[in-house]
């Protein structure tokens, strides 16, 4: 009988795995974004992350002011950019789901559900004050040390939440150094990567051919333009016609490469 309900509860917790997107077992999974979120947000996102610094303390609140935000991104002091801002962070509150996976001492599989952040405090003045949540804190602070050392200024060039997605994928896949590297995936990866889950929390399926046109496209050309000495080779992995996954090759092809630093 015990054998029958730990089958069952094995089952149980793989079929909460197939329907998320977002599994974190170290920092750099964080790296690779929340698909489901708006170039806008991610961006907003980012802002949050850069707060945290090497001597931070897990238990740390944060605080920043609307009007900081939109400065950062280059937008005037508007009624609607304002209210852009607060939804943005409404988004955040609403869609970034953590499923964070670890062993307990007695050696078993323990699936957390958890939420990035404890608290968003938007008040009327403008004034945000934010803290991660005690189960995501330690990814975010390795996260941030040890993965995320773009400039903000970078991150605020890049247009599309593809191209941003793939400049995460990037950074987590070179330790933060951002460069040469290899970026290897299943395509049900890839797009979980750069297109998240659904309302109910089931991953977004595309086409492989429109996947490959409309997102990894897009994102290669753009970031083609903004590091012109960077060369990106994208190829497809299949099993007789069926496309089973990608590998992105980034390349410096200059000694003068202008890699994001």
């Amino acid at each position: 009988m015990a054998n029958t309900i730990n089958k069952k509860q094995n089952l149980a917790m793989q079929a909460l795995l197939k329907r998320q997107d977002y599994l974190v077992t170290q920092g750099n999974d964080l790296a690779r974004a929340f698909g489901n979120l708006t170039s806008f947000e991610h961006k907003v996102l980012d802002y949050c992350f850069s707060f945290v610094k090497s001597d931070s303390k897990l238990e740390e609140a944060f605080n920043v002011s609307t009007s900081d935000i939109l400065h950062h991104l280059g937008l005037s002091s508007q009624g609607k950019n304002y209210r852009r801002v607060g939804e943005a962070f409404k988004r955040l509150n609403e869609q970034t789901a953590l499923y964070l996976s670890f062993k307990n001492q007695g050696g078993k599989v323990v699936l957390r559900m958890a939420q990035l952040f404890e608290y968003i405090d938007f008040v009327e003045d403008g004034a945000i004050h934010f803290k991660f949540s005690r189960p995501a804190a330690p990814y975010v602070f390795q996260l941030r040390k040890n993965f995320y050392s773009f400039h903000l200024s970078e991150l605020a060039n890049v247009r599309s939440k593809y191209a941003l997605t793939m400049m995460k994928l990037w950074n987590a896949n070179s330790n933060g150094k951002l460069e040469s590297t290899s970026i290897k995936g299943s395509i049900a990866d890839w797009q979980s990567w750069f297109l998240g889950s659904n309302s109910h929390g089931d991953p977004i399926h595309w086409q492989s051919g429109r996947f490959k046109q409309k997102v990894l496209g897009t994102a290669i050309s753009e970031l083609g333009k903004l590091y012109p000495q960077t060369l990106f080779t994208l190829m497809t992995n299949k099993q007789g016609r069926a496309v089973t996954g990608y590998q992105l090759d980034i390349t410096n092809i200059g000694s003068g490469a202008n890699f994001p630093r």
